[in-house]
């Protein structure tokens, strides 16, 4: 006994869904990836590096002796805000990448965290 489709239904659209099933697969393993991509970011001349996972969680801080000093607490925090930002932007920019690709193109309005 041969599979009855539903009235209406047409190949056509059979091959869309399975188009948009694909899609969503590779959506969701470029997400993936990006989230376990460690980024990396450095400010004030390397003095000051950060880490920060796909998913915008700050791994880790790395401070020079130089980039510490008492008497200007502010430059350092200053530092400290560039390079996290930095990574947010790289992060963000991958991200948009890979969904792009995974897209075709398509500008699907995903959120980004």
């Amino acid at each position: 006994m041969k599979a009855r489709l539903p009235e209406g239904y047409n190949m056509k659209q059979g091959d869309m869904m399975r188009k948009v099933q694909k899609m969503q697969e590779d959506v969701a393993a470029a997400q993936k990836e990006v989230e376990e991509t460690v980024f990396n970011a450095k400010s004030g001349g390397g003095m000051v590096a950060v880490e920060m996972n796909g998913k915008k969680e700050l791994l880790s801080v790395k401070l020079e002796k130089e980039a510490v000093d008492p008497d200007d607490v502010e430059m350092l925090e200053d530092m400290i805000v560039a390079a996290v930002n930095e990574v947010s932007k790289q992060i963000d920019s991958t991200l948009e990448e890979k969904m792009n690709a995974a897209t075709g193109g398509l500008n699907l309005n995903f959120p980004m965290f």
